[in-house]
């Protein structure tokens, strides 16, 4: 039994708004490079990429998939002796949207399906080929109620995992303010008692899902829903267990101890964590929204009810008290920019001070989560210190709002940044 860190909800080059990088092989190489060990292939209805992923991956122990030995060994060639030896393993998924009427309006749900073997995603893809077209997006679109979704991926397989995707995103979330459900039960019906877990989204964390009792008993997961390879792990789930789908996959459904707890974003750097109008830059707090109807003082129209004042309608506790371990991060790329005082996360500079890093020290949640802090600062000062505050959350927040991504800053300013540097250099 080992800790091993999960991401399932990510996507392949052929989902839109992708980087080309969404390869097997580019997962295979940041999952070493991030230390995540599970990750969710993405995308397994799309043809060519089920093609690829057949042709790419191999049965593993314990009902896993390995990426092909003479592709692993070829990038393994590649990276620093330091995150060489993380185990990496696949596992087929999907996101799908689904867009159908039910109870007099119109809903548009995301949900995430975790297919245990190949036989199972060529019986699902079978099934959905016949009711969408499966060949358009790597996400695709379907007219299907949701809990019509649920029926079929049980009948494929009743070991397969349906996950809720980002609950509480306003326009594709189960829990959303724009499409969605007040309760699984409105949503699933008498298939409810098959949801055994939901994703909190990056604009949510568990303390918040756990507010709402209808989610009692339920497994709560977070992954990191990457465009692009060097975005796996901005989320994930933490997993005790042996590195076997019943052992993994067990733990989620059962919600038992196994399942250790979560690496979450700050939830307000998601971008609905708070209400708001981008084009208006209009950004309130769920006592604001209220105060002015839910209309937005400088057009007159609609606000876009971000994700914590949903989670304020639903909720039936003041207190979210979650018994899972939460780790707050802020990726490695993003602390490591503020430090040089620029915003772009692909920088040379920035990527030199990154890879440097992980060639040094080793993985990036190595570095974020477990590499004592002196070790950190004896490397450099700045990081270690940056690191020590994320561990303690002391860190500077702005809310995301209405598709705007909120910032999470480990120095209040520029001058904060700059008096720092210049004390550590003394020292």
């Amino acid at each position: 039994m080992a800790e091993l860190i999960v991401d399932l909800h990510i996507h392949s080059h052929h989902s839109r708004a992708t980087s080309r990088d969404c390869t097997l092989e580019g997962l295979y190489r940041w999952g070493k490079i991030k230390g995540i060990n599970i990750i969710g292939t993405g995308d397994f209805t799309h043809p060519e990429w089920f093609a690829e992923i057949q042709d790419k991956l191999v049965p593993a122990e314990g009902g896993l998939y390995a990426l092909r030995e003479d592709l692993a060994e070829a990038i393994d060639r590649e990276l620093p002796q330091s995150v060489r030896g993380e185990l990496i393993r696949f596992i087929p998924t999907v996101e799908i949207a689904t867009i159908y009427s039910k109870g007099g309006k119109v809903r548009k749900l995301h949900q995430l399906i975790v297919m245990p073997d190949f036989k199972g995603v060529s019986e699902m893809n079978a099934r959905l080929d016949r009711i969408g077209n499966l060949k358009a997006d790597g996400r695709p679109i379907l007219g299907l109620d949701s809990k019509e979704l649920l029926r079929h991926t049980l009948e494929v397989n009743p070991e397969a995992l349906y996950i809720p995707a980002h609950i509480w995103t306003p326009w594709f979330g189960m829990f959303g303010s724009k499409s969605g459900f007040d309760s699984i039960q409105e949503t699933y019906e008498e298939l409810a008692p098959e949801i055994k877990a939901v994703e909190t989204g990056l604009s949510s964390d568990p303390a918040m899902n756990r507010r709402v009792t209808n989610l009692d008993g339920i497994a709560v997961i977070s992954n990191s829903d990457a465009h692009s390879p060097q975005k796996l792990g901005r989320e994930a789930t933490i997993v005790e267990a042996d590195p076997t789908f019943a052992d993994v996959f067990g733990a989620i459904k059962s919600n038992d101890n196994r399942l250790a707890g979560t690496i979450e974003f700050f939830p307000e750097e998601g971008k609905y964590h708070s209400d708001g109008h981008r084009i208006c830059d209009v950004r309130f707090k769920p006592a604001e929204t209220k105060a002015h109807n839910g209309i937005c003082p400088k057009c007159s129209k609609p606000l876009v009810v971000g994700v914590e004042y949903r989670v304020d309608e639903l909720a039936d506790r003041d207190d979210g008290t979650h018994d899972k371990r939460v780790e707050y991060i802020v990726p490695l790329a993003e602390v490591l920019a503020e430090l040089r005082g620029v915003k772009s996360v692909s920088g040379k500079a920035v990527l030199a001070d990154y890879h440097n890093s992980i060639a040094q020290l080793g993985s990036e949640f190595d570095i974020l989560r477990k590499i004592p802090v002196d070790a950190v600062k004896a490397f450099s000062p700045m990081t270690g210190l940056a690191v020590e505050r994320i561990r303690t959350n002391a860190v500077h927040r702005e809310p995301g709002f209405d598709g705007v991504f909120g910032t999470i800053k480990v120095f209040k300013d520029a001058q904060e940044r700059a008096e720092t540097t210049a004390q550590l250099s003394l020292l």
